[in-house]
């Protein structure tokens, strides 16, 4: 299994234009992507301008291909537009 913690800085004046394009990124994840065990995303209650998506995959390869599916590269473009600065993608794994 593997857990994804992708923190994005949006704009301030691109917050709600940010809420609908992700909204509709996590509907299309959870509902088109196999092995997508969770797929949300989180408002920061300090900063509202802060948004993570926090993930969870079957493996590794399911990972890759939802990173490769249509809808997920569409909103990279859009996202692209809103972002303050780049975001940080923190990878994890299950310590046993």
């Amino acid at each position: 299994m593997i857990k994804v913690v992708a923190k994005n800085y949006i704009k301030s004046d691109k917050v709600d234009e940010f809420i609908t394009l992700a909204g509709q990124l996590v509907k299309d994840t959870n509902s088109k992507d196999k092995g997508c065990i969770a797929y949300d995303v989180f408002q920061d209650l300090t900063d509202s301008h802060i948004f993570t998506f926090i993930e969870e995959w079957e493996n590794k390869e399911a990972l890759d291909q939802h990173m490769s599916a249509d809808h997920f590269k569409e909103a990279m473009i859009h996202f692209k537009d809103l972002m303050e600065k780049p975001g940080d993608v923190n990878l994890y794994k299950k310590v046993d």
